[in-house]
């Protein structure tokens, strides 16, 4: 009996043991599920925090693009409607540049024929009134392309200039400086501040004994001959 008297003390104890260490076991579980969810709560404000930064940084970003977009775009709308009306300006004031060449010819053989009329002699009345109506025909010619802003270039006794004559000659003239136009065999015409069509001209030069003489008065030094030369 003795025997079943401790048996039955030992089981008693062991039993009061194993539910103190559930007890124990079960509070240190709670505790330590607890700190685990203070922990993944802690960690999920944090991440929510970044994914919140990070979503407002690409919204600034998109915007900042779209700002530098809109700008782009209406630097180039504003360059088209330069563009745009700048040819239009041009093609009103040149768009009959064309026609303009075209007319052109006709008035030069007008005035071809009436340069060849001579005028010391004594024509009967129907040929005066013919030369008239020439003459009317080329003033009212004049009048229409200066409308249109063609006029014509003043090139006799002028200094040459390749932007505006077209040197079809050279004609000897001892008096003149060499380069200038001393004949117009064409006339150049301007359509407004462009070249409608090149003036066609006899250029003046220097005889070749005036060259001589001249180069005998003013002896070229070494050095010059030397680049002369070279240039040849």
């Amino acid at each position: 009996m003795e025997n079943n008297k401790e048996k039955n003390e030992k089981e008693v104890n062991n039993d009061n043991e194993s539910e103190f260490t559930n007890g124990v076991g079960e509070e240190n579980l709670d505790k330590t599920n607890q700190n685990k969810n203070e922990y993944n709560e802690e960690y999920l404000e944090e991440q929510t925090e970044d994914n919140e930064e990070t979503e407002e940084d690409i919204l600034k970003e998109e915007i900042k693009k779209l700002k530098e977009e809109k700008i782009r775009v209406l630097a180039e709308m504003e360059n088209l409607r330069k563009r745009f009306d700048r040819e239009k300006v041009d093609s009103i004031k040149y768009g009959s540049v064309n026609f303009a060449r075209d007319i052109l010819s006709p008035g030069d053989n007008l005035e071809r024929a009436l340069s060849a009329i001579n005028q010391e002699e004594e024509h009967p009345q129907s040929i005066k009134n013919l030369i008239q109506g020439l003459l009317m025909v080329k003033k009212e010619l004049s009048m229409a392309l200066e409308k249109n802003g063609i006029t014509k270039i003043d090139s006799l006794n002028k200094k040459f200039d390749p932007n505006l004559h077209q040197a079809m000659m050279e004609i000897e003239n001892n008096d003149l400086d060499e380069g200038v136009v001393v004949q117009v065999i064409q006339t150049g015409y301007m359509m407004h501040d462009r070249l409608l069509r090149p003036a066609m001209v006899g250029v003046s030069k220097k005889s070749q004994k005036v060259n001589e003489k001249e180069d005998e008065k003013n002896p070229k030094t070494n050095d010059e001959v030397v680049e002369k030369d070279s240039k040849n």
